[in-house]
């Protein structure tokens, strides 16, 4: 006699449970290497870890009940500490992998000083986390979560059914991304801009920029870049939850959001280093370090190179509505309309 299998329903308060425990553990798995400073990649881990814990949080409010230190501002300000300390070790991996073998003697002697100048801020920065995580905001997080895996506590929303809710949890997120500011960066707006609402809110990007077009525009428009890129940061943790109900369409989307995030990124870190660079040397720093500046401005202009096509593209209609469709269609109702 064979006997029936019954296919469990996943419930929300499930996925929220499940959610936070992993990226919970993730956290504490790396906390004594970031403790001692012993591996770069644990304090990077750690990080994202701390930020993919607080999506979850803010994204699943609705669903459990959580003890009042587990918020969405308690946790930014932890992940903010050791965002400080990897934000240093990424502006010198940088500076040491893409600059610093392409640059003159001269510039090397110069390059000492600004080396010696973010140490001095790491020790700092590290300083900062170490006594982040004696805290009672840290512990008391802990605390907390550690009790409430123990007995969670839910809201009224926890027993429905994953697969009802997918679009409503998904779509949201899209939209803010959708509807992001950034999006527009270097755009004409209004009704009287001469751009056809009805195919594309795209402008045509003149071919040939030149590198100083770039700068002024990059420069202008660094914060609302950044700004769209966390918002693809957000984006790409909420797919990332429920991959398995989906299909090679919704993957190929969540792959695309990534490098979206990556390469708004390194605008980012671009905008990151001058800025180091002016805090180390003023305003002149150009003069010191003119190799330098000449290959920042090259950087900037490959990147923009690479945004300017994503940019065309995700200002359509198109491409929007395939995104849609895909979050509109898990592989649950793909088996049931065929």
């Amino acid at each position: 006699m064979t006997l029936a299998t019954q296919t469990v329903v996943k419930t929300l308060g499930d996925y929220a449970y499940q959610a936070i425990q992993k990226h919970f553990k993730k956290t504490l798995k790396w906390e004594k290497t970031v403790k001692k400073d012993e591996d770069p990649e644990a304090l990077h881990q750690m990080r994202v870890g701390m930020r993919r814990l607080r999506t979850v949080v803010s994204r699943f409010g609705f669903v459990v009940n959580l003890p009042k230190a587990v918020t969405d501002r308690n946790i930014g300000k932890i992940a903010r500490r050791l965002g400080n300390l990897r934000d240093l070790d990424v502006l010198k991996e940088s500076v040491v992998k893409n600059f610093q073998p392409h640059l003159p003697p001269e510039e090397l002697k110069h390059l000492e000083k600004a080396f010696n100048a973010i140490d001095k801020q790491r020790e700092q920065a590290l300083t900062d986390v170490k006594a982040t995580l004696k805290h009672e905001r840290y512990k008391s997080l802990k605390t907390s979560l550690d009790h409430w895996l123990e007995e969670p506590r839910y809201q009224e929303s926890a027993p429905l059914s994953i697969d009802l809710a997918l679009p409503d949890l998904l779509l949201p997120e899209v939209s803010y991304f959708f509807l992001h500011p950034g999006w527009q960066f270097g755009m004409p707006l209004g009704s009287n801009s001469g751009v056809s609402t009805s195919t594309s809110l795209l402008r045509s990007y003149p071919k040939g920029m030149t590198s100083t077009h770039v700068e002024e525009s990059l420069n202008s428009n660094h914060e609302v870049l950044h700004s769209l890129r966390k918002q693809a940061k957000r984006l790409r943790y909420q797919m990332e939850l429920f991959t398995e109900f989906y299909g090679e369409t919704y993957a190929e989307h969540l792959i695309e959001v990534k490098n979206i995030q990556d390469i708004l990124g390194e605008i980012h870190d671009s905008d990151v280093l001058e800025d180091w660079l002016v805090d180390v040397f003023g305003e002149d720093f150009t003069e010191k370090l003119p190799t330098f500046t000449s290959l920042l401005v090259d950087k900037r202009h490959q990147l923009w190179q690479q945004w300017a096509p994503i940019q065309r593209r995700y200002t359509q209609l198109d491409t929007r509505n395939q995104l849609h469709l895909a979050i509109l269609n898990p592989i649950s109702k793909q088996i049931e309309d065929n």
